[in-house]
């Protein structure tokens, strides 16, 4: 893939997120000037009319979204999980962004916020979003760049297993408080160790597919780890 291709690719992504943040960003808009007149604060107001029912879809048409522009971005899987990782992270952010513009909110980004309503609705300080969308952006535009490179990207068993615990992790600590999402009651202090733990585990589970992908010495090191354990198993088994 040529430098400059790369390049146009990454922008255009960058641009669709953008876009997209803003038209999330409308929308809160409108529900806060329906639901929060004075500001929107803890504990939520209950929603009792179809907006409730409407929200959730219109959730799924955002990810469907972003997984599109992924799709005709990137070739192979892994390179189009990347673009995906961008468009998230660039609309996840910028959503933030334009609603600080449009509304002066938030003041912090220790204010609390809903997230998501997929199961349930998940709710953290700014912040915790904020750090993973910036960790997904990275994430995203090195593999890109791998592939660019012409290595490939493939992550182990064991890196998708790492992601998999740091994924449970952070949704637990989004979903965990059911009180406040479902009870309309003060949100109780939030668990950074755990967003904190699970993003530990999405770097570690990266690097380490990142480097056995790309001739780098630790990268040979670790692709020669797997091989020579691989050639012990079946040694064992022929024995």
């Amino acid at each position: 893939m040529d430098k400059n291709n790369l390049i146009w690719k990454i922008l255009w992504v960058t641009v669709f997120g953008i876009a997209m943040a803003f038209i999330e960003a409308a929308v809160v808009v409108y529900l806060r000037v329906i639901y929060y007149p004075e500001g929107f604060v803890f504990p939520l107001k209950s929603m009792i009319d179809n907006t409730i029912i409407v929200e959730p879809f219109r959730e799924i048409a955002t990810i469907f979204m972003l997984l599109s522009i992924a799709a005709l971005a990137g070739k192979k899987l892994w390179e189009r999980f990347a673009y995906f990782l961008l468009s998230f992270g660039v609309w996840d952010i910028f959503y933030y962004i334009w609603l600080k513009v449009l509304l002066d909110w938030p003041s912090s980004i220790f204010d609390w916020d809903i997230l998501f309503l997929i199961p349930l609705p998940w709710i953290s300080p700014v912040i915790a979003p904020v750090s993973i969308a910036l960790l997904m952006i990275l994430i995203g535009i090195l593999i890109a760049y791998s592939f660019q490179k012409g290595h490939d990207f493939r992550p182990t068993l064991i890196s998708c297993i790492l992601v998999l615990v740091g994924a449970v992790l952070i949704l637990y600590s989004f979903m965990q408080d059911t009180n406040a999402t479902l009870h309309q009651q003060l949100p109780r202090p939030y668990r950074y160790e755990l967003l904190v733990i699970g993003e530990l585990l999405f770097a570690v589970s990266f690097i380490a597919s990142y480097l056995k992908g790309n001739s780098s010495p630790i990268g040979k090191c670790l692709t020669g780890i797997q091989e020579s354990g691989v050639r012990s198993q079946n040694e064992k088994r022929k024995s």
